[in-house]
């Protein structure tokens, strides 16, 4: 089974960062942990399905997809007679899931529209939490959907500069541009989180000339997600 569960780092992170997000921007609550343990099955389950799609062979993924979707089902029910509302949350994810099943069957599965299709998935998981949590404000957990998108796909043209895109010198300028335009706009939208979003300006100028390795860079980029959720929790709230 350890072979059919991904290690980028970086997708562990798009998992965990909203999350907390949520819970941040509302209340912690008993049913977040049942809800965490689906979202990460979730996961879970649709990394084998999105395999077998690509290589057509479901044969070789069909263990992983009895025994994750065997721990999902209970959960996904308890969670619908808990809080039946959850059910409206889904719908966004349906054609943001589909986006990944076309792009996994014509095996391109690195271009940047199937990133930003699962970045919108991930960082979507804010809102249910938030919901459930009780927020007062969905505006703030409307705000940190937009930081989770902004800073993710940031993340994922800097993962390309330093992997892909080594080479691409205007893929280079072009991440550059795109954190210096995320910067400037933090003036206005999160003005308290403008030195983290500074930092992470240098990151994506500094670090593809380093010649970091991309697991060096996955591990690196765990620090830089914490580092954000820190701000958000010191400098937003």
């Amino acid at each position: 089974m350890k072979k059919y569960i991904p290690n980028q780092h970086g997708a562990w992170a798009m998992l965990v960062l909203p999350f907390l997000f949520g819970v941040a921007a509302s209340r912690g609550q008993p049913i977040h942990i049942p809800l965490f343990v689906c979202w990460l099955l979730i996961y879970l389950f649709s990394f084998p399905l999105l395999q077998g799609v690509k290589t057509g062979k479901f044969e070789r993924y069909e263990k992983p997809l009895k025994v994750y979707g065997i721990l999902l089902l209970p959960i996904i029910v308890y969670l619908v007679i808990t809080e039946p509302a959850l059910l409206w949350f889904v719908l966004p994810l349906v054609p943001l899931f589909a986006v990944n099943l076309y792009y996994a069957k014509a095996k391109n599965e690195r271009a940047l529209l199937n990133d930003i299709s699962a970045i919108l998935a991930f960082c979507l998981i804010i809102y249910p939490v938030y919901y459930v949590g009780q927020g007062e404000s969905w505006r703030t957990a409307t705000e940190l959907f937009l930081l989770a998108v902004l800073y993710f796909v940031g993340t994922a043209l800097y993962v390309k500069t330093v992997i892909r895109e080594r080479n691409n010198i205007s893929f280079y300028y072009g991440s550059v541009l795109y954190h210096l335009l995320v910067a400037a706009a933090g003036l206005f939208l999160f003005p308290s989180l403008l030195v983290p979003l500074l930092i992470l300006l240098v990151r994506a100028a500094v670090l593809p000339r380093t010649g970091f390795t991309a697991k060096r860079t996955g591990i690196i980029e765990i620090g830089f997600s914490v580092m954000l959720y820190v701000s958000v929790l010191v400098l937003y709230f």
